[in-house]
């Protein structure tokens, strides 16, 4: 079945939630250009992971959109990965143009660039993999999990 706007929005809140909330705290640490001490570091990563869940929701009102202009009303797993790009240039703009709240400082392009990308791929990656194998009637329900 092909994912319903309602499970399109709750799997990326639980993605990003869980999976998303693990890589960040993993990949802190060693982030390159991180602000001060890593307490500041690990502040900023979850305001940006908290910002992306945010923009990710109208983003996917926005994909949503766009599927229905395709015959199966669905991406090819290739599209689904190539949105990291817009997502990512968004997030950045947002970011640097000071209009994520909380974030204060400025965050550096290196920091921003190996936490989007390990967080992106990571969800990527488990939504194309154990998801499937963990949740056998998640694709069958429009991709809902509640």
């Amino acid at each position: 079945m092909i994912p319903t706007l309602a499970g399109r929005l709750q799997t990326r809140i639980f993605v990003l939630a869980t999976v998303g909330a693990l890589l960040t705290a993993l990949v802190v640490p060693v982030l390159p250009g991180r602000p001060g001490s890593l307490g500041t570091a690990y502040r900023t990563a979850f305001l940006m992971l908290l910002a992306v869940m945010a923009v990710g929701l109208v983003w996917e009102l926005l994909y949503h959109l766009l599927m229905q202009f395709r015959w199966d009303k669905d991406w090819p797993t290739l599209f689904g990965l190539v949105t990291m790009v817009p997502e990512g240039a968004v997030m950045w703009l947002l970011l640097n143009t000071g209009l994520v709240p909380g974030v204060g400082d400025h965050v550096s392009a290196s920091m921003f660039v190996t936490m989007f990308v390990v967080v992106w791929l990571g969800q990527w990656l488990f939504l194309n993999g154990p998801m499937r194998v963990l949740s056998v009637r998640w694709r069958l329900r429009g991709g809902r999990l509640l």
